[in-house]
């Protein structure tokens, strides 16, 4: 842990010493020094924004610094701590737990006892921190101990305890253009300081276009790829080419955190396209997900749950098909589960739609907690017994298999439900039919 505007992500030699600027990796290197040298995040350092009023202003608030790998939380933090003149704790929260915590919050008293000045405490990945870690934080944010700088990947209405999130403001950074990428990528190429302009290297358009893709609005992976690159073809003696790019990218995993919110971003999308009745799009997220390590059994729970809720009987066979994809998935396994767990994606994109029997259930739920356990009708209670029978159990009860249509004329309802109706088919599909079923069975009771 450094004081200071010093962090523990400072490039270090062997044995503790520290790496000269010329021996650092080129993202740290071309690393933005002031505001002016940031690239995109216009929305946060333009004047009168949030981060460039609390640079100006030199007066620094508690703030979670949220968005996705190198759109330069990190920089923007370390620029907010040089600009307060305050002290800056770097802390990790992957490495680091409650004892190393306690140990910073009591290093951060000893320096404001010396210094008078409040000091930073800049926590990476704060969204790594359990909720007791976070717990033990929150008293010294509450108090002014130090100002919390927080820094993560992860939406933190998920990741922080709300009493933390609410003493902190939340900036959220976007992921960098392909023209941020491409002006960083350049301004490397050209800084003959701290980037590559002195050597002897020519970036072709088409490996340039390339980089920046495979970026995806990282400008670290663009940074890091570029050095990579830059090595390759000075070995060779030969420009930057889209093969030299592509040998020193590899292959690009995707953007798909288990854990996180781009794995729920990319189930949604494949749920919402079966609703929407898109096959194209339904597959295309299976294999996104699939591509991406998802388990195969966590894919088929959720086509069983959309095919009872979003299909239902405008469908009967779309959940035994269901079920049977999740167990042929399950028998086969990986890779050929694939298949089956497509053709039910498939089917259930195209099959018809009714979510009327979910809407039903929440219906139903809503009746059951707000009018509590009433009583079942006597018509509808067994009478195993001389007693029940003398007290009218079961009176009145029209068995359905004796009457013509097999439809009764009494109500299946609590006598205060009497009328209530939960269940209302649609005109789709099979459900057309399940609705005139229905209707002759309502107006035999009397029911609209």
């Amino acid at each position: 842990m450094g004081q200071g505007t010093l962090f523990d992500d400072e490039p270090q030699a062997p044995h503790g010493g520290e790496i000269s600027a010329s021996d650092a990796p080129l993202a740290e290197r071309m690393r933005p020094r002031s505001l002016d040298e940031i690239v995109g995040q216009s929305h946060l350092i333009a004047p009168s924004r949030l981060i460039a009023e609390m640079v100006r202003g030199g007066r620094l608030q508690s703030l979670i610094l949220w968005g996705p790998p190198g759109t330069g939380k990190t920089t923007l933090a370390r620029l907010l701590a040089g600009a307060t003149g305050a002290t800056c704790l770097h802390f990790s929260a992957v490495l680091s737990g409650v004892k190393e915590l306690r140990q910073a919050i009591a290093d951060a008293r000893s320096i404001r006892a010396r210094t008078g000045v409040r000091p930073v405490l800049f926590v990476d990945e704060i969204h790594r921190f359990n909720k007791s870690q976070q717990d033990a934080l929150l008293p010294h944010v509450e108090a002014g101990t130090v100002t919390l700088i927080g820094a993560t990947t992860e939406n933190p209405s998920f990741e922080v305890i709300a009493p933390l999130l609410s003493r902190c403001s939340v900036a959220v950074l976007e992921p960098l253009s392909d023209d941020d990428i491409g002006a960083l990528v350049d301004r490397a190429l050209a800084d003959r300081e701290r980037g590559m302009g002195a050597l002897p290297l020519t970036l072709e358009p088409a490996a340039r276009a390339f980089l920046i893709d495979q970026a995806r609005g990282d400008a670290r992976s663009a940074l890091n790829t570029l050095e990579t690159a830059a090595t390759l073809a000075m070995t060779a003696s030969m420009p930057i080419n889209v093969a030299i790019v592509e040998e020193a990218a590899q292959r690009r995993m995707l953007a798909y955190d288990k854990d996180g919110e781009e794995h729920y971003n990319v189930v949604s999308a494949f749920i919402k396209s079966m609703r929407g009745s898109d096959p194209d799009a339904a597959v295309y997220w299976l294999m996104r997900m699939l591509e991406a390590g998802e388990d195969p059994r966590f894919i088929a729970r959720r086509m069983v749950i959309f095919a009872s809720e979003d299909i239902g009987n405008a469908d009967p066979h779309a959940l035994p098909l269901a079920v049977a994809a999740r167990d042929a998935a399950d028998f086969v396994g990986l890779p050929e589960g694939r298949i089956p767990l497509a053709h039910a994606a498939t089917y259930l994109a195209g099959a018809a739609k009714s979510n009327a029997s979910y809407i039903s259930m929440h219906a139903a739920i809503e009746d059951v907690r707000a009018y509590g356990a009433l009583p079942v009708p006597r018509h509808l209670r067994n009478a195993p017994t001389a007693l029940m029978k003398e007290m009218g159990y079961g009176r009145g009860y029209q068995y359905a298999h004796d009457q013509p249509e097999g439809w009764v004329e009494h109500g299946h309802l609590p006598d205060q439900l009497r009328g209530r109706s939960y269940y209302k088919p649609t005109e789709s599909g099979a459900e057309a039919e399940i609705k005139g079923r229905l209707a002759a069975a309502r107006k035999a009771r009397g029911e609209s």
